[in-house]
């Protein structure tokens, strides 16, 4: 065994190997140091097979814990996954001693609350279950687990409860993990695009951090997929009036939660249409205010030399360039950078005849009503939406902008999440309960 395992990992220095002997037998050991708390390997393996208190292969018979391997073209693969192989008697055993690198549970940076739980899942999948059947003591809570990745053999935990999951989103759900075919998987965000996310204008898939929204979502029906190495988790399936819904709102009252998705509604609509409307509206059709509003901004534009989709597209690449710099910045500097930038730049675009104040008030508002959506790839998607409906507004005025909230509106009500409709207004539908066993066909 160790000839072959040494011939594998020929330039490995980090692979360990024993040859042991006692009065009575011979082991050979190998495991990856770096990927191994070598204490178990010697509390478990070593110190057993030297100090004879029993005869090691009865432990090894006698102890779930040490696992026989018959394939032997899977023991790279085993090694790589932070487990031990040992040779005894001409078979051989595994044993699990991957050392797990555990810090502090993390607390939410991408999703915040105020009033809910400050704990984010763990980038451990152990930790992370842990920390889901804590809030979820169900014995219905059922755990499935695949390995992605031809290279990377990233392990995935599917997570649903056994009496509320629709057994048809749980066979696609399935279906879709097992026709992945990568390399590496490295991120949440990564198996969301090869489950079959990554062509579409709005996410059908939820990426968090949070806890307290996973165990809300294993109660709704939805499933949970988890990984290793990543705090993220993904729900689906997910609809449009989820990404729009914060964990806060499940502490709110009623009527201030109402509210609130009210006002994120209406943040939506603005971030989307705001730079259209504006280009519709002094191009094309200034007749829709009153005179005096007409007036005055044809007098802030009065200095400004080329069209309004100029200025439009100057202002938004400068906000999206700021944004961009906010997050690759480091945190430390950032917020400062971006803020004095912005300040700057604005002012001295509208001195310089550049842009106009009333599309500096614009660009404003376009922003900040995009930092409402809750749920961060909801967010990013919306910030691509504008910019689609600039050109039917720049040739066909307000007909062109109502146009384009159309054919969002049509593609939104074609589009599903795992079968699941995804342009649903009106809250959260009881999910269905029943055998997982009995697949019904949509």
């Amino acid at each position: 065994m160790l000839n072959r395992i040494e011939t594998l990992f020929a330039k490995a220095k980090d692979l360990t190997t024993h040859r042991v002997s006692n009065d009575t037998l011979i082991i050979e050991v190998a495991y990856i140091s770096t990927l191994c708390d070598e204490s178990k390997v010697s509390d478990y393996i070593l110190v057993p097979f030297m100090k004879q208190t029993q005869p090691f292969d009865q432990v090894v018979n006698q102890n779930p814990s040490y696992k026989k391997l018959d394939d032997s073209a899977k023991w790279a693969d085993t090694l790589l996954r932070g487990f031990v192989l040992f040779s005894l008697n001409g078979a051989v055993y595994t044993l699990d001693a991957a050392r797990i690198i555990r810090n502090e549970n993390p607390q939410t940076n991408v999703e915040t609350a105020i009033l809910g739980p400050q704990i984010a899942l763990s980038e451990d999948l152990i930790d992370s279950i842990n920390i889901i059947r804590s809030r979820y003591p169900s014995p219905e809570l059922c755990i499935e687990e695949q390995t992605v990745g031809s290279m990377s053999k990233t392990r995935v935990q599917m997570l649903y409860d056994n009496q509320r999951v629709d057994p048809n989103v749980l066979s696609n759900v399935r279906t879709k993990l097992l026709s992945i075919q990568v390399d590496f998987l490295m991120a949440t965000g990564q198996l969301e695009k090869e489950l079959g996310d990554r062509y579409r204008l709005f996410p059908t898939m939820m990426i968090t951090e949070r806890p307290d929204r996973v165990c809300s979502s294993l109660q709704e029906g939805k499933v949970i997929l988890i990984m290793q190495g990543s705090m993220f988790a993904l729900i689906l399936p997910a609809t449009f009036y989820d990404f729009i819904h914060a964990v806060d709102d499940d502490y709110d009252s009623f009527w201030m939660t109402r509210f609130l998705i009210l006002l994120r509604y209406t943040a939506v609509v603005l971030t989307i249409t705001l730079p259209a409307l504006y280009v519709a509206i002094v191009s094309y059709n200034p007749e829709i205010f009153r005179v005096q509003l007409t007036f005055s901004i044809a007098g802030s534009r009065s200095a400004v030399p080329y069209p309004s989709f100029i200025e439009v597209t100057i202002m938004l690449f400068m906000i999206e360039s700021l944004i961009e710099a906010s997050l690759r910045l480091p945190k430390y500097i950032g917020s400062t950078a971006t803020t004095v930038g912005g300040l700057i730049l604005g002012q001295a675009a509208q001195q310089a005849g550049l842009v106009s104040s009333i599309m500096i008030i614009v660009t404003s508002v376009v922003a900040i009503s995009n930092f409402v959506v809750p749920v961060n790839n909801m967010s990013a998607a919306i910030r691509f939406l504008k910019y689609p409906l600039i050109v039917p507004a720049i040739f066909f005025g307000i007909t062109g902008v109502a146009l384009g909230i159309f054919v969002y509106m049509v593609y939104m009500s074609d589009l599903r999440s795992f079968g699941k409709p995804y342009f649903r207004f009106i809250g959260k539908t009881k999910p269905p309960i029943g055998d997982i066993g009995q697949v019904n066909e949509p």
